[in-house]
């Protein structure tokens, strides 16, 4: 209240004949630690609060009998469903299956992909030459690739981890690429200026220069990767979730069906959470979205 009165009276005191003009002070500049505790309370009301009432209106619309429970089952009906594939071990075995496939093509990719994105990044000629490749590979529907590993590593394990592998290892290596190529010469010169090596130019401006935007690629990365796994276990496979998705529809179990829905999005949204944790504390210095 101080602070508007002094605005008022060196407002009035300013000007003569002219238009006086009030700022009233807002909450962020009056009580900063109150404005950013009601910020956190609002923000998660809405992340939890706004899932929740979906649900909700989701059981009572079911309920109800408005939409058919064979395609629509209640919330309900679904939690008793996934807590019977839990305590079967189903859900669980199916879920290691995948997390298996997808770990192994997702770190193998992402490597894959930071290596030559810095290679490809630091060597002008040598990106000229293979950046139309991996663009043009990059556009290639990943599971259209399958039948071809397929043909020629059976039909075991490594075809799908290495189309993991693949639909991962596109997305990092351009940005990663891109983030090298991209680093302003403002960065660079003050290093060649004192003589800096090329491993001393890597490690104190190139690195810290790229890691936020390869992280930002890794999160990318790791939604496609679940959703590869899942479209190849639709596709070819005895297990894992896709199979137990793709099975339920077969048997017309939707309840089952949407349980396997639902685990792949946890598992999704954690791993997503998760490269996120890791990247805020590797690169603390990058912005937070």
């Amino acid at each position: 209240m101080t602070d508007l009165v002094q605005t008022e009276k060196r407002a009035r005191a300013g000007g003569e004949g002219g238009d006086t003009v009030l700022r009233r002070p807002d909450l962020a500049e009056r009580d900063p630690v109150r404005f950013q505790r009601r910020r956190v309370l609002v923000d998660n009301l809405l992340r939890f609060g706004t899932p929740v009432l979906i649900l909700a209106v989701w059981q009572a619309i079911s309920s109800s009998g408005l939409v058919d429970q064979r395609f629509w089952p209640p919330p309900s009906e679904i939690v008793v469903s996934f807590v019977e594939l839990l305590s079967s071990g189903l859900v669980i075995e199916a879920a290691s299956s995948t997390l298996q496939v997808l770990m192994l093509g997702y770190l193998g990719g992402s490597l894959a992909g930071i290596l030559l994105g810095v290679l490809l990044g630091s060597i002008r000629k040598l990106r000229t030459a293979i950046e139309p490749i991996i663009s043009a590979l990059y556009t290639v529907p990943k599971l259209a690739v399958l039948p071809l590993l397929l043909m020629v590593f059976g039909l075991g394990m490594t075809p799908k981890v290495l189309l993991v592998a693949f639909g991962v290892f596109f997305i990092v290596v351009i940005s990663t690429m891109s983030a090298v190529a991209g680093i302003p010469e403002g960065y660079l010169e003050p290093a060649r200026s004192f003589g800096a090596s090329r491993l001393q130019t890597f490690r104190h401006v190139t690195l810290p220069a790229m890691v936020p935007e390869v992280f930002t690629s890794l999160r990318i990365a790791i939604g496609t990767a679940v959703l590869l796994v899942i479209g190849i276990e639709f596709v070819q496979g005895r297990d894992g979730l896709g199979f137990l998705i793709w099975n339920s529809w077969q048997v017309f179990l939707a309840d089952r069906m949407y349980a396997g829905i639902v685990t792949v999005s946890l598992i999704g949204v954690a791993l997503q959470s998760a490269v996120t944790w890791i990247g805020r504390r590797v690169a603390p210095w990058a912005p937070r979205r």
